[in-house]
């Protein structure tokens, strides 16, 4: 289902999320994320040094295959840089800054640079991007990092930065899109099905699985990470996708993402999940972003990384996919 064109046939509405290119640092802006943070959308955008190229028909495959990052001669990295921005009542983007990372930047190891598919949360009345780094090993090993950022001198600042162990014993090699769970502190949905809860301790530095359950067959693939844990009327709602690697008709790595909505119940049982849907129709689209705002869901979209969107679904809407 092309969810964008539902949504927009019941009310909803849709934005393109642009920045001026003079004031970014790379070729894409992508995969969003949003937080209701004290009555003010914020929106932190994913900038990209690269270009996602994608055989969408499964025709004019690049010679390296149908699913090609293109980058600039003189720049073999995949670098990730973060803005943040923050909406107007008409849902325009209003200011938006570069997140500086300076003071706590060091030499990168591997190829993949930088603080990736960022979501936004507010814990203990501080505001923090939570992402995978990827970065500070020389074989690409993936930790779930802890940026928090503050406005000093008008400028979008990084002061501290923690990276999150895995639950003992924290020998694996990636671990990304765990899920923020908004209304309670380092704690993240780490997999959604059979679902995973785990809390981080910022004092020892150490992380634990809180909940486990069992796995429950709804006839998908994996369901993982994607936006942030939403609490709402006593349960709580989240937005998942799934993955499917292929190899294409020259044996090339290929894929088609989708996404559910998924909703647990207080202690973290699924209850409902939705059909799969895909926001417009690309085979390469990803999801790190939900808030409420008034009787409003505000969802935001990454578009085969290099567009970014949000919807304004209506929560009545919005829960009727669940069904």
């Amino acid at each position: 289902m092309n969810i964008a064109k539902d949504i927009l046939s019941k009310e909803g509405k849709i934005y393109p999320l642009l920045v001026p290119v003079e004031n970014t640092k790379g070729s894409s802006l992508t995969n969003p994320s949003v937080l209701n943070y004290n009555g003010k959308i914020l929106v932190n955008l994913r900038n990209l040094n690269y270009i996602l190229y994608h055989a969408e028909t499964n025709k004019n495959e690049h010679v390296w295959g149908p699913l090609v990052y293109l980058h600039p001669e003189n720049d073999q990295t995949l670098t990730t840089y973060n803005v943040l921005c923050e909406l107007d009542d008409d849902f325009n983007i209003s200011s938006h800054q570069i997140v500086d990372t300076s003071k706590l930047d060091v030499k990168p190891l591997w190829e993949f640079v930088g603080l990736e598919d960022v979501r936004l949360v507010k814990w203990e009345d501080k505001l923090y991007m939570c992402g995978v780094r990827r970065d500070t090993t020389t074989n690409g090993v993936g930790r779930m990092e802890l940026s928090q950022i503050e406005i000093q001198d008008g400028n979008i600042v990084e002061i501290n930065r923690e990276r999150i162990p895995a639950p003992p014993p924290d020998t694996s090699y990636c671990e990304k899109n765990w899920m923020p769970i908004l209304d309670r502190p380092y704690h993240f949905v780490k997999w959604s099905n059979p679902t995973e809860v785990v809390k981080y301790d910022p004092v020892n530095k150490t992380t634990e699985t809180v909940i486990i359950k069992d796995f429950i067959d709804y006839g998908t693939y994996d369901l993982r990470g994607g936006s942030q844990v939403v609490p709402y009327d006593n349960k709580y709602i989240a937005i998942l996708h799934e993955v499917d690697l292929y190899s294409s008709e020259i044996g090339r790595k290929d894929a088609d993402y989708y996404h559910r909505f998924v909703m647990w119940d207080q202690d973290f049982n699924l209850i409902k999940v939705s059909d799969r849907l895909r926001f417009m129709d690309a085979k390469i689209e990803f999801c790190c972003g939900l808030c409420v705002s008034g009787d409003e869901f505000l969802i935001v979209f990454g578009y085969q990384d290099n567009g970014a969107f949000l919807l304004r679904v209506k929560q009545k809407t919005f829960l009727e996919y669940l069904e």
